[in-house]
Parts: structure tokens; sequence; C-alpha cells
């Protein structure tokens, strides 16, 4: 239980991918790793611990083995989760409420976001004029109060509330912060939070999130509920077995990605040459042959699953129907939405197997149109086998989403399984798992 208070506690404390991607930052050079910088030359060495930024909202950390690595061994997820954020001039007076002006990022459940307290988080850029010519810095803010809502229209204004109601983003989803005369006292508030001058505040990436605490909740404590499970369960995940893990032949990695609840097409998501470029750095600073590198990998592109819900057991396909706390889930999809094929679902069923964790498998019904997620657009880049798969969990993409305990733990053991092995392609379809 220790290991899902610390994964709560990180939920927590990151509002925002560019909090996520600090945090994780923090642990990493905690743990000893080391910071590389893209715009410099890398002089690597074996047996040692790196990471890369990109954004501040992107990270990809790894390991090297001690000896001249064979391949690498990538998981891979993402640090965005849907939610509302700030347009540049966010102030809007209305019937005499001063409300935020914002936009849905993402795929969002909206109605989940009604009737409990938000606050703002995320980043503000900074103009600083030097001698030799101006400076932008970025500083994290985070207001960590009861700021804002969104209320509901009472049921008397609206009797078709809980049948046939839909949401304007527009006119339904603009939060209250305020009264008319508090107009102009918002940027003057985060300046304060930032512990900066508002007048150097030149631009702003700020974004809403809700304050209701995280929580571990069933008879048996086998259920937690947070905001953010999709997918910082994953990253968490990911980079915890990878601090807990010794490479032996192959480099193990973590790659996680912003931007991946908008489609990935930014210079920091998973469709961009993010994991291409620093796997080209590390093979030109260890003189390695990049294709026979790329040849020996594989990626587990780990991002949450569709749980079978309780009340609604028609929506899942008739036979894969995974449940939390069930094992990990596997994800296939006929037209390559997810990665998955026969090859990497052997490979992955049997690493559950050495590290003595269940599976279960997950499509959509061929009837309804499912998601997509990272793992196809990043091996669009670097061509490797790959399997998706995530945790079950219910009410995806709301600000409040529940998960098993036990999932959590299994999807840990798993990877530090994962990164002590080394994959070799044998070629004419054969493989060894090493």
């Amino acid at each position: 239980m220790e290991q899902v208070q610390e994964l709560l506690h990180f939920l927590e404390q990151s509002p925002t991918a560019f909090h996520a991607v600090q945090n994780l930052k923090t642990a990493l050079e905690e743990a000893g790793f080391e910071q590389l910088y893209r715009n410099q030359p890398w002089s690597l060495q074996l047996g040692k611990k790196y990471f890369v930024t990109r954004n501040d909202s992107s990270i990809i950390a790894f390991v090297l083995p001690n000896k001249q690595p064979s391949g690498v061994m990538i998981s891979a997820s993402h640090s965005d989760s849907p939610t509302f954020k700030l347009k540049p001039q966010p102030e809007l007076i209305n019937n005499g409420y001063l409300k935020l002006n914002v936009e849905p990022y993402g795929g969002m459940l909206m109605r989940p976001w009604f009737d409990r307290p938000l606050s703002i988080a995320g980043r503000l850029i900074l103009k600083n004029t030097q001698a030799d010519g101006v400076q932008f810095d970025t500083v994290l803010v985070n207001l960590d109060e009861d700021l804002l809502m969104l209320p509901s229209l009472a049921i008397h204004m609206d009797r078709e509330a809980n049948t046939t109601q839909s949401l304007n983003a527009q006119v339904d989803l603009c939060p209250t912060i305020g009264q008319k005369e508090d107009a102009g006292k918002l940027m003057a508030r985060i300046a304060k939070a930032a512990g900066v001058d508002v007048q150097q505040i030149i631009a702003h990436d700020l974004f809403l999130y809700q304050r209701v605490k995280p929580t571990v909740w069933g008879l048996e404590k086998q259920f937690m509920s947070a905001p953010r499970f999709d997918d910082l369960e994953c990253a968490y995940a990911g980079m915890y077995s990878l601090m807990h893990s010794t490479p032996t032949s192959a480099i193990s990695m973590v790659a996680v990605f912003d931007n991946e609840e908008t489609g990935s097409l930014t210079k920091q998501g998973a469709d961009s040459t993010l994991l291409q470029d620093v796997l080209s750095k590390i093979s030109e600073s260890l003189a390695l042959d990049y294709q026979a590198l790329i040849a020996n990998s594989f990626m587990i592109s780990a991002d949450n699953a569709h749980a079978l819900h309780p009340n609604h057991p028609e929506k899942a396909d008739p036979t894969h129907r995974p449940v939390m706390n069930g094992g990990i889930v596997i994800k296939y999809n006929a037209n390559q939405h997810y990665t998955t094929d026969a090859v990497s679902a052997a490979i992955f069923k049997d690493l559950c197997s050495q590290a003595h964790v269940q599976w279960q498998e997950f499509t959509n019904r061929s009837d309804m149109r499912g998601g997509s997620t990272l793992g196809n657009l990043s091996a669009s880049h670097v061509s490797l086998n790959s399997v998706d798969i995530g945790l079950a969990q219910l009410a995806m993409h709301s600000c409040y989403e529940t998960a098993g305990t036990k999932d959590f733990r299994a999807l840990t053991e798993v990877l530090k399984v994962y990164f002590t092995r080394c994959l070799y392609d044998l070629g004419n379809g054969s493989w060894q798992l090493l």
C-alpha cells in the first residue's frame, strides 16, 4: 500500500504535464541520473544513468548497461490529461460575475467538472532584458487553493438536465472565479503564487485542475480514485521501475511524451522526432550501429485501458472484458490503432509469466470506434516491435478516475523484469528474449 500512496501523492502534486515532468526529473536526479541537453555533445559512459527533457513537458530517461548495449527496452507513456486551458486573455465579465474564458484540452468528460473546487496551474514565461539581449525564462506555478468553480444550472431551471442536456463549451464551461469588481486581479494573484513580478509575465500555458484529493476505497481497499490516472499512472510506474532495476545487455529507457490527448502533433509529442533524436545521440556517443540497435529493441506503449463497466456491460466486447485488479491489459485493434501483433503479444505475455503477473486482453466492440495512443505514432519514426498495454480503469477522461490498486503493483513488477531483459531478432520470424 505504501507504493500506491506514493503514486497518489505524485498524482496530487502533478496538476499539469509541466509539474509531472518536474517531479519525475527531481526523482531521477535524487536517484543519480544526469541531465543531458540536445544542443550539446553527449559523452555517455556505460553503467551510467541519464535523462533529457523537451518543452519541460516530455522526458526520456535511460540506463546504460555495463557493456556495449545490444538493443533498447523502452516503456512509453504520456504526461498530459484532458482539462481546460486558459485563453491568453482569460478574464470574462458576465452578469455581475468574473469568469474565466477557457477551452477544452483533449477529449474530456465535461459533466464531472461541475460543482467541485478547481484551481489553476501551469507555466509562465518571463521576459528579462539583458545587456546582450532578451532572455525568456520558465517558471512553474500552482495556485494550490480552492479558487473557482463550474456551477450547475439548478434542476428547477433545466428539467431535462438528467436526460437530454448537452453542453456548449463557450456558454456552459466558463468557470466563475469572482465578481465583476475583481476584474484585473487574476494575473497579480498568479504572479504572487509564482513569486515573480506580474510585469515580467509575457505569456503563459495555464490549465484548470480539480481539487478533490485522491483516495483508496472498497471493502478491501482494492480501488483507488484520483485525477490523471490516464496516463500518469503508467508514466510513474515506468520511472519507478527504471529506478529499481539494473539492465544487463540492453539500454533500459522510459519515454514520457506530452500532447497525446490532442494527437501528439507537437515537437514534444510521440509523433515528433524526440525518441529518434535521443536514440541517434546515444548511438553516436557509443559508436553503435543504429539500425542494428533498433532491430534488437522493443517498446511497451503503456496507456490505460477501459475496464468492464459495472452498470454497462453491453459496451464491452463479448469475449474481451478486462476488469480492475484482473491483471495488465493487452490492447488489440485490427486496424493497428494499437501496435500489438502476435509477436509483441507473445513477448509481453512471457514477461508477465516471468514476473508472476496476470494479464487480460481488450478489444473494442466491432461496431464501436475506439481510440488510439502513442505507440503507433512513435513507431512511425522508430520502427521496432511494440505492444500496447494499460491498466484497467473506469471513467477515463473524467477529472476523477478510478483504477485498481493491485494492477499498479503488477505493472511495476513486469517492468522491473522487462528492464533486465534484452531482445534479439534472429531473422526468419524468430526472436529470442534473454
